[in-house]
């Protein structure tokens, strides 16, 4: 039986993708071939020498640690675009709220308990402090026109907004699913220039960190709006509460609380709801499991965040060679290959960074000394033959 380790709570869609009969699927597997996770924080555990694969139920692997998993031959997998519809409808509340200030007036609503028939005065006379504007005719600057993004400018273009959307990184398939009434731009300073909202939906990264900060903010309209529902760390905390103070910014919804964003007038804290949806936590359940099983059985790659998408169907035995990125490696493979006799008859190697996946279809028998010596090289960094 092969052990798949469930180190959250995975919905039941998802695990009973997996084979009964080849499965066992739990949370406690002592030597786990394959790992479904959620928020679970995994930098401080030690993987055995059977794990293969490790799958997030979402699109954000920082809870994971990516690179000691590539160098230890682990593929990682995210399910992008499984919780998109549930991230996008939370964008749209989130202009609601960062517009009509719904929060605070459902708050001082709720304080007006016990002051009974007073209250319906009580409400027309204070109102008012709760006015806002609407988002009809207002622009929405959209930071990465990814699955999220582009759910997120089509809603807005259907509620009556213009959109203006910056990713330097846009692949075909988000394009091709944006209204075309989205104005892309290649300079991001015109969409800090002309938006009313902004919203960021980029990964976080080294590189993306404070991808909003006290030079950004400077370039925005006074008033603006901004929203950050894909990870806290992309916006500047301090230089935003400064904006908050001053007025630049009017209002800032997040959908990470900490300490220092609580209480602040102006923010609200969402506690992380944007994949909180059933609908959402089945859909990236259920991406996780297939992408598992694909890799366990098949050995080809989907969504992987630490190696190459791969795919070769293999008519005879299929080798999966996981190694660095660098010269001579493939020759290396081929050589030991053609020394024992084994003829390839499909081969295929792409790479991503500093890791590559070399797929093999193979005519002859793959013998345990033969996958010892593919293993050997030492820019290898885990070879399996799957027959």
């Amino acid at each position: 039986m092969v052990e798949i380790l469930t180190l959250n709570k995975i919905a039941a869609c998802g695990t009973d993708k997996f084979d009964k009969g080849s499965y066992n699927v739990s949370d406690n597997a002592a030597n786990p071939a394959g790992i479904m996770v959620r928020s679970a924080a995994m930098h401080d555990m030690t993987f055995g020498s059977d794990l293969l694969a490790i799958a997030r139920a979402g699109a954000g692997v920082n809870n994971i640690p990516v690179e000691r998993c590539a160098g230890e031959g682990i593929v990682v997998f995210n399910t992008p675009g499984a919780n998109a519809n549930a991230v996008k409808e939370l964008v749209i509340a989130a202009l609601l709220m960062s517009s009509r200030k719904l929060t605070e007036g459902v708050k001082w609503a709720e304080s007006l308990k016990g002051n009974g028939d007073e209250v319906v005065k009580m409400v027309e006379k204070g109102k008012s402090a709760f006015a806002g504007p609407e988002i009809y005719g207002k622009t929405l600057g959209i930071i990465g026109m990814g699955a999220i993004g582009a759910l997120a400018g089509n809603a807005a273009m259907s509620l009556g907004m213009k959109v203006i959307g910056y990713d330097p990184y846009l692949s075909v398939k988000a394009a091709l699913s944006m209204n075309p009434g989205i104005k892309m731009t290649n300079d991001i300073s015109e969409l800090y220039a002309n938006s009313d909202y902004v919203t960021i939906h980029t990964p976080y990264t080294p590189e993306t960190k404070g991808t909003i900060n006290e030079n950004t903010i400077a370039q925005m309209k006074d008033g603006v709006r901004i929203l950050n529902l894909a990870r806290g760390e992309l916006v500047d905390t301090a230089a935003t509460k400064s904006a908050l103070a001053s007025g630049k910014v009017a209002a800032y919804v997040v959908d990470f609380p900490t300490e220092e964003m609580l209480g602040t007038p102006g923010v609200t804290c969402l506690p992380h709801l944007g994949a909180s949806t059933p609908e959402a936590e089945d859909n990236c359940a259920v991406m996780a499991a297939e992408e598992l099983i694909e890799y366990l059985e098949r050995g080809n790659i989907r969504n992987s965040v630490n190696f190459p998408n791969a795919e070769l169907n293999a008519a005879g035995t299929k080798i999966v060679v996981l190694h660095k990125n660098v010269p001579a490696v493939i020759s290396e493979i081929t050589s030991i290959l053609g020394t024992a006799g084994i003829n390839i008859s499909n081969m295929i190697s792409p790479s991503k960074g500093n890791f590559a996946c070399t797929l093999i279809d193979a005519e002859g028998d793959i013998t345990e000394d033969i996958k010892v010596k593919l293993s050997a090289p030492e820019n290898v960094v885990r070879v399996r033959v799957i027959k």
